[in-house]
């Protein structure tokens, strides 16, 4: 295998590449610990139920659902099964479109979200955001920006339309 047909990472770039997978791995424990803890859902779980609440009468098409989640939809549903099971959401044929099945957020959901988020903020902010400075809160958020709509870009790599989403910056209403 001969050099000149790669281009291997320099010093600069392998730190960052490095810097970014272990900073990613530390912070997503740290998340799933703080979830796990105060709500009894993993980070992937607590993300369907954000995504819920959010949606107009906390329901969304579990198509809808998956366009906006970075997971497969067999994931997703194994989740939403799971979520379903603890009370958390339930699912119901849409009456609009019988096709279709909608994911609901349920009271009981709504109190995990309730319970978490002042924790998950907290760790978010402590494990991340406060070790940095306003100006490199923006350049990562640029970073993270031009990478996402990169990679939503390319074929097959992502099962819904997540490139480009604007998330809510607030806690859940």
């Amino acid at each position: 295998m001969e050099t000149s047909e790669h281009r291997w990472l320099n010093d600069t770039e392998m730190r960052a590449w490095a810097g970014f997978l272990e900073t990613y791995q530390l912070l997503h424990r740290l998340v799933d610990r703080q979830l796990r803890d105060d709500g009894e859902v993993t980070q992937v779980q607590y993300e369907i139920l954000t995504r819920l609440n959010e949606s107009p009468g906390r329901r969304l098409r579990m198509t809808e659902l998956a366009d906006r989640m970075v997971c497969s939809r067999s994931g997703l549903t194994y989740q939403v099964t799971q979520l379903e099971k603890a009370g958390l959401l339930w699912r119901q044929t849409d009456a609009q479109d019988e096709r279709g099945v909608l994911a609901i957020l349920t009271d009981a959901g709504r109190q995990v979200l309730d319970r978490t988020a002042p924790g998950h903020l907290a760790t978010v902010r402590g494990g991340f955001l406060d070790v940095l400075t306003e100006e490199q809160i923006a350049q990562l958020a640029d970073i993270f920006d031009t990478a996402r709509a990169h990679l939503g870009g390319i074929d097959g790599l992502c099962y819904g339309t997540t490139t480009g989403a604007k998330r809510p910056a607030g806690p859940p209403e």
